[in-house]
């Protein structure tokens, strides 16, 4: 079955025009939960202390939609960099992320010859599903915890994190351990590493869970802790 193609830079009214040039036959509900997705690529906001290669999905439905996404790296001038492999930190091309009504994001990593020629993506909508647990409205929170239960920084070495959830109702979270390259001036910064702490973990409504750092996590913040710049994000999925 052929996609839904998107540019991530184009409006929803180009959207829904490039849906129905692409002349697929869907399910009931694949093209509506589709036509209710669009993006934005960011490849670097101007701002200090942001992440770069940031995919803005936003959408429409009032439910929670599952996207399986694939990508096309393109320049400036808009033609395709056909040997830049570009892959998810948060698992929008898997099937892994749950993106809510509204704004949500999944951060780009570009791999290959001309990586660091990307300056936009074209979005292909592979396929999308109502999500069996919804996404929250906000963002779930990180905190990196020591041995004892004490709230330490990301940057150092920690045993546990504890994840909180502001909205009304339950949500189901993943979270990762990003370790950043150190980029030349002009060039945007992209993960080298991105581990996964703990498996699914389900965060009650207005509370937090703890998720303890095991195997490959406790070697990765053990390697990368006082040193490298790292992220610890917590993403909606299921």
């Amino acid at each position: 079955m052929s996609g839904i193609f998107l540019s991530a830079c184009r409006s929803a009214a180009d959207s829904e025009k490039a849906q129905s040039a692409s002349g697929s036959e869907h399910s009931d509900e694949r093209p509506s939960l589709s036509k209710m997705l669009s993006f934005h690529y960011v490849g670097d906001s101007g701002m200090d202390e942001t992440i770069n290669q940031i995919l803005q999905i936003t959408n429409a439905s009032p439910a929670s939609v599952v996207p399986v996404l694939s990508f096309e790296a393109l320049d400036k001038r808009h033609h395709v960099l056909p040997q830049v492999k570009v892959s998810t930190i948060y698992g929008s091309d898997q099937g892994k992320l749950v993106t809510p009504y509204g704004t949500s994001t999944d951060i780009l990593r570009f791999a290959g010859l001309g990586k660091h020629d990307v300056a936009d993506v074209r979005v292909t909508v592979r396929s999308t599903t109502s999500a069996d647990i919804p996404a929250g409205m906000h963002e779930v929170t990180t905190q990196a915890l020591d041995s004892h239960g004490r709230k330490i920084t990301k940057f150092e070495r920690f045993s546990a994190v504890e994840v909180t959830n502001e909205d009304d109702f339950p949500v189901s979270v993943r979270i990762a351990y990003i370790l950043w390259d150190q980029p030349p001036k002009g060039v945007t910064q992209q993960a080298v590493e991105v581990t996964p702490i703990g498996d699914l973990t389900r965060v009650p409504a207005h509370g937090s869970a703890v998720v303890h750092v095991t195997g490959k996590a406790a070697a990765a913040v053990t390697r990368n802790s006082n040193g490298p710049a790292v992220s610890l994000k917590a993403y909606n999925s299921q």
